[in-house]
Parts: C-alpha cells; sequence; structure tokens
C-alpha cells in the first residue's frame, strides 16, 4: 500500500479502537458546548423526531439523547404513534425550523412501513440538517463547499481511517453499499482525499474480484458475514460499518472478522467501531450547526 499504516508489532491486523477516538473527539465537542454557552450565550441544542415502532430506533435515540446531555448539548426528543400522519411531522420539522433555540434537527430514520423520508427530510432547513441529507449539503460535499455539514457516518468513518493513514493519494478505496447514507458520501470524501474509488452494490457480478484489489474496504450492506478473507488484499484497511444481530443474540458486522483479521492491515470492530463515531460525528454537527446559525467561525469554537 502507498500509504504508510501504522506499524504493526503483531500478523494480526490493527484493531481501529472507534471507542476511543470516539471518546478523543467527544472531550473536544464538550469544550465546544462550553465555550458557545459561557462565551456566547448559546446552549447547543438537538432536536430529535422519531415515530414509535422500530425498537432499534428507540435504542439509537436513547444513546443519542444520553451522549448529547453529557456533553452539554441540550437535546429535544419529539416521539410520535407508528400511524402519525406525514404531515404532523412536517408541522413540526416547520416549528424547529422557526425556533432559533433549536440549532440541529434529526428525522430517525426509517419511517414505518418504508414511508418514503425524503420530502420530509428537504424540508429541514439545510443549516439544521445535522444527518447532512438534505440536497443543498449533498451538493455541497460534492462541490467542496464550506461550510457544510455531512452525513454522520461516512464522517466517523473517515476519521477511523485517517487513524491509521497518513496519506490517502492513489489508494484504490472500494465502498461495497451504495446507499445516500454512506456509500455516495462517503464515496465524495475519499475523492477529495485523492482516492480511486469504486463501488459496488447487489448487482456488481464477481464481488470478491472487485473488494480483493482494495487498499481501503468499507461495507455497508447489513449482510452478515458477507466478507470472507479471500475477498480482501493483504494489508488493506477494513471499515465494518454493517450491525447485524444473529439468532443467538450476537451483534456481528459485514465482515468475517475472525478471518479477515489474518488478512488485513487494520479493522474496526463490530461493535465499537464505526457506531460510537457515528454518534460523536451527529454532536460534533450539532455544534457546527450552532455555530454556523450565529456567524460563529467553526474553527473558533472546535478544533
Amino acid at each position: 500500500m502507498e500509504a504508510q499504516l501504522m506499524k504493526q508489532e503483531s500478523p494480526l491486523a490493527t484493531i481501529i479502537n472507534g471507542k476511543a477516538i470516539a471518546k478523543d473527539l467527544e472531550s473536544k465537542i464538550a469544550l465546544s458546548a462550553e465555550k458557545l454557552i459561557t462565551e456566547n450565550n448559546i446552549t447547543p441544542c438537538l432536536g430529535v423526531i422519531m415515530v414509535e415502532g422500530n425498537p432499534a430506533s428507540e435504542i439509537y435515540v436513547r444513546h443519542k439523547r444520553k451522549k448529547a446531555e453529557s456533553l452539554g448539548i441540550k437535546s429535544i426528543i419529539q416521539l410520535y404513534p407508528a400511524d402519525v400522519s406525514l404531515d404532523v411531522i412536517q408541522e413540526k420539522i416547520t416549528s424547529w425550523n422557526n425556533d432559533d433555540s433549536i440549532h440541529g434537527i434529526l428525522l430517525q430514520l426509517p419511517l414505518p412501513e418504508k414511508q418514503d423520508a425524503y420530502p420530509l427530510i428537504q424540508t429541514i432547513s439545510p443549516s439544521k440538517d445535522v444527518d447532512g441529507l438534505h440536497s443543498l449539503n449533498i451538493g455541497m460535499l460534492s462541490w467542496q463547499k464550506e461550510p457544510k455539514l455531512v452525513a454522520c457516518t461516512p464522517s466517523g468513518c473517515l476519521v477511523l481511517m485517517e487513524s491509521v493513514i497518513d496519506d490517502f493519494t492513489g489508494l484504490h478505496a472500494v465502498i461495497v453499499g451504495s446507499s445516500n447514507l454512506v456509500g455516495r458520501p462517503l464515496a465524495q470524501l475519499l475523492l477529495q482525499k485523492n482516492c480511486t474509488i469504486s463501488i459496488a452494490h447487489s448487482k456488481t457480478k464477481d464481488l470478491g474480484a472487485l473488494t480483493s484489489q482494495a487498499d481501503i474496504l468499507i461495507v455497508a450492506t447489513g449482510r452478515a458475514g458477507l466478507i470472507k478473507a479471500d475477498m480482501v488484499k493483504a494489508g488493506a484497511v477494513v471499515i465494518d460499518v454493517g450491525i447485524n444481530r444473529l439468532d443467538d443474540g450476537r451483534i456481528v458486522g459485514d465482515v468475517c472478522r475472525d478471518e479477515v483479521m489474518n488478512i488485513a492491515g487494520a479493522i474496526t470492530p463490530v461493535p465499537g467501531g464505526v457506531g460510537p463515531m457515528t454518534i460523536a460525528c451527529l454532536m460534533r454537527n450539532t455544534i457546527y450547526a450552532a455555530c454556523m446559525q450565529n456567524d460563529l467561525l467553526i474553527s473558533s469554537v472546535i478544533e
């Protein structure tokens, strides 16, 4: 690999500790929140809209609320029953758009019955779109314009990669999963790092032939154990975004970690890899949004 990875003292892959890296970022976020409160009389606030009926979403929202409050960020959770009309959610978004005390708005996905969240997301004020899913923010990412709010999981993945890669230039990054939440924004971020990008999806032929060429392999499909050892290039950095609960209760990723550990240069664990970084980046986006809405330089508040 052209980039220099952290030296390893064993033949096994370096474990990229998402919990530890997230904790470092969170310490900066907490200081930034304190600075906003004490120096600017601004209490950063995250508003979350959640429609009941998805147990996983309920767990995620609880974690987000607990994390926000531990960092000095106020959180407001608006719960709706599963049969709520989209018009009601729209009214709440409009209300929060016009509320200067709320800096970030997050619509917890997915919505029940596979309802299309796109129209609702597009009505969130772009400056409050801490999930980075509004068309304007996605477009700003493509144009490499600042300031911008970038989707949290791709942002977190990039921070994890930066912990083990010094120079991305010329590396071949293969992203397995083409969603608007992860794959597509992550491709834009890695293009900005001068990587060569390939995006695989459910219709990709001979997936292993492609993934085995990757210097950086990111997998976000929700298919447990999709990536085996023979599909990974020796020394590759492997970022496993997948979170899958097996029948026996175990949580595993999309990568067969025990196999790939003997091949990869570095790998994220599941759990404890991408997940903590996603929440940390959501909190960072809330700080960014509070700065943007109050005409404060982001760099003056957070590193």
